[in-house]
């Protein structure tokens, strides 16, 4: 027997079926993991039961999140949604678009189409000039031929803040105007997502030598930030470095152990930097016992991996640009965020692929990520679902001494006992040439983790 649509979903469709009498375009804003892809199916059911569509079509960002549309649409109207004859429309990804023929534009003249856009924030523009070649096709080819749009996003907004298409923004403000929102604190106390548990790890006593031709120096650092600000260590060296590594696999791991008591198939996500960095992640991994697999841009029928591990009892998924956004695993409960990818949209859009809920006794999602400082901060935002400095087209963008504050709304505070300091041999090195001035500044450096580890453990509440 169906499932009966969430109450979020039930009062999102209502809300839009009164919308659609007077206008064609309907945003909705919603968490990451709160079922975007059922709403839009139940909504494309009633339009079609009250004789107002005559067939849909989706457009996604990715094809995994594609076969999600043409699974989830198939179930909940009876129809196939693969373009053939027969079917009740079609999902393409959104470079699809740019390679349809005349057929198939004609079909918003010939029929009258529901068209739904998934992740809309991806498409740019008001205008087509100044819009991406995604945002162009939609404004130019179906923004005003569609019988009637649905535009969905979990993060409405973009990283180079022009605005998202078929959305609307106040005057003269410029803020982002939701047709129907549904935030993360309602869907925590609602049952539909789990509650958030971010890790940040930080490390008390970090040792860098840098080594010049005639000469070498030792500095020590008292946290990652001071580190990454003071010295030419990058972050990408830090996540590609064994020993920070291992202490944040080591952290995911444990508590995949005790996830697994209440819920056996629970599993965890490492979002990598690359693809040798994957296999970096996976061989540690592997050194610890660990069963994992590996899905980038490279993995031959990605897809069959991905839904082979959806469905198998394997711990660890190691991904590469495959499951950051839109892929439906309910399963993943922890996840490892190593990439060198720091935009507020990415990072939120990973921590999504661990919030879905699937039981009573499934309320906790875990990311474990280094301290570092605009990760924090983004960590620190989690609960605000619409940072208002994020919302605003063409805004400038706040210092991060400015960022929104989300006191009352995070429960922060301070985990982990100290534990010896290093001992005098680094247990791991990262090495890098640092371009020369001239000749004799020629120099590399070592970076050294103490075991003085810390964690900062921030909650939604």
């Amino acid at each position: 027997m169906k499932a009966s649509p969430r109450k979020w979903q039930s009062q999102c469709i209502e809300i839009a079926l009164e919308h659609y009498t007077t206008t064609p375009h309907f945003f909705c804003q919603a968490t990451p993991g709160a079922g975007k892809t059922r709403m839009a199916a139940e909504l494309a059911r009633h339009l079609l039961e009250q004789g107002k569509i005559d067939l849909v079509l989706c457009f996604a960002p990715s094809c995994q999140v594609v076969d999600g549309f043409r699974s989830t649409f198939s179930a909940v109207l009876g129809k196939r949604l693969d373009g053939l004859i027969g079917a009740v429309g079609a999902a393409s990804t959104y470079q699809a678009m740019e390679h349809q023929d005349e057929a198939f534009w004609r079909l918003f003249d010939d029929y009258r189409v529901f068209a739904v856009f998934d992740e809309i924030h991806h498409c740019s523009g008001h205008d087509p000039l100044l819009s991406n070649a995604w945002g162009q096709q939609i404004l130019l080819k179906i923004q005003d031929r569609a019988a009637f749009t649905l535009a969905l996003s979990g993060t409405p907004w973009r990283s180079d803040d022009r605005g998202i298409a078929l959305a609307r923004y106040s005057n003269p403000e410029g803020r982002l105007i939701c047709d129907y929102r549904y935030g993360l604190k309602e869907a925590i106390s609602d049952g539909v997502c789990r509650s958030p548990r971010i890790v940040l790890l930080d490390n008390q006593m970090l040792r860098l030598k840098e080594n010049f031709v005639n000469d070498s120096t030792v500095k020590l650092f008292p946290s990652i930030a001071k580190l990454l600000r003071e010295s030419p260590v990058s972050y990408e060296d830090l996540i590609c470095h064994e020993d920070a590594l291992n202490q944040l696999l080591d952290l995911g791991s444990k508590k995949l152990d005790e996830v697994r008591i209440l819920k056996p198939n629970a599993a965890g996500l490492v979002v990598a930097t690359n693809i040798e960095h994957a296999h970096q992640v996976a061989l540690a991994l592997k050194g610890k016992g660990e069963s994992s697999q590996v899905v980038t841009t490279k993995t031959p029928d990605a897809q069959q991996v991905i839904n082979g591990f959806k469905n198998s009892d394997c711990r660890w998924i190691v991904a590469v640009g495959m499951i950051s956004e839109g892929t439906d695993i309910p399963r993943l409960q922890v996840c490892c965020y190593l990439s060198r990818i720091r935009t507020e949209l990415h990072y939120r859009q990973v921590l999504g692929r661990v919030l879905r809920r699937v039981g009573e006794m499934d309320d906790q999602a875990w990311l474990f990520v280094l301290a570092e400082p605009t990760l924090k901060r983004f960590s620190q935002r989690i609960a605000d679902d619409l940072p208002d400095d994020l919302a605003v087209v063409c805004a400038v963008a706040a210092a991060a001494s400015e960022a929104c504050s989300t006191e009352g709304e995070l429960d922060s505070s301070m985990q982990g006992e100290l534990k010896e300091p290093f001992s005098s041999a680094p247990t791991a090195t990262a090495q890098r040439f640092l371009p020369p001035a001239d000749l004799t500044s020629v120099s590399t450096y070592q970076i050294s983790f103490s075991k003085n580890y810390r964690q900062q453990l921030l909650a939604v509440l």
